[in-house]
């Protein structure tokens, strides 16, 4: 029995994983703004990504992932809105057509007795080389998150690495139509 005074759902969704974008003017303390939203409600930020799409008209892009039931991101979007910098916000997943891609550094130690599983790996996944130093190796992936995972999942398997990811930014590969 639930002993909130609060109506609850009957039917709650189930939590997964949400790409968020959202535009906003380009100036002081908006992403402060944003993150305090989230971290004021609770709310966990998986990753966050944010770089200038306009110059002439000073806007950003914010690309948050997070994991929540459709109830919840939907609160989220909303309480985005209220933010006076935000222009808009968009739930990638339920426009249903999209574009992600994340970038990984890995720092991968390289042996004589490992050296030619790493370097057939890394081509299948189409790993590129950036830098090759003593015995370890520095490689750049590039793709979506699922393939840099897996990448990262079999390449542990084979030696020990080092990981940098930049967290995913996406795009809506939905045409717009654009108002003349």
């Amino acid at each position: 029995m639930n002993k909130s005074v609060y109506d609850s759902p009957d039917q709650v969704s189930e939590t997964k994983r949400h790409i968020l974008t959202v535009l906003v003017d380009n100036e002081p303390g908006v992403l402060a703004r944003v993150i305090g939203m989230f971290s004021g409600r609770g709310y966990n930020i998986d990753s966050l990504n944010v770089a200038e799409v306009s110059n002439d008209e000073n806007i950003s892009r914010i690309t948050i992932v997070t994991h929540g039931t459709s109830e919840v991101v939907n609160q989220i979007e909303k309480q985005l809105l209220r933010i006076v910098p935000v222009h808009s916000v968009t739930n990638l997943d339920q426009e249903g057509s999209s574009v992600e891609a994340e970038v990984a550094l890995v720092y991968i130690y390289i042996s004589e007795t490992n050296k030619k599983k790493v370097y057939q790996l890394c081509d299948l996944y189409r790993a590129r080389k950036i830098e090759n130093e003593n015995n370890t190796t520095i490689f750049e992936i590039a793709g979506a998150s699922e393939r840099v995972n897996r990448f990262i999942k079999e390449i542990n398997e084979i030696t020990k690495v080092e990981i940098v990811r930049s967290g995913p930014v996406a795009i809506s590969s939905i045409q717009k139509n654009e108002e003349e």
